[in-house]
């Protein structure tokens, strides 16, 4: 049976620190979190998407879609 507990906010924190979270130092791709939209590596410049969460990156392609679609309408 799997652990359903939330991981705790050091164990984010180690995860956040953790190089090989991070694929080219900028997109985050964790399993183990699962988080939609974990802090950027700075964590000041505000939130990035885990690569590893497919809800995330259903978000961020609705988004994007979202984004187009309004963008082709003004014009």
């Amino acid at each position: 049976m799997e652990n359903k507990q939330k991981p705790s906010e050091e164990t984010k924190r180690e995860w956040h620190q953790d190089p090989h979270n991070w694929i080219w130092g900028i997109f985050y791709y964790n399993k183990k979190d699962n988080r939609i939209f974990p802090p950027k590596r700075i964590a000041w410049m505000g939130w990035t998407v885990n690569f590893a969460n497919p809800m995330s990156v259903s978000v961020l392609l609705i988004a994007l879609v979202l984004i187009i679609t309004l963008a082709l309408q003004k014009q």
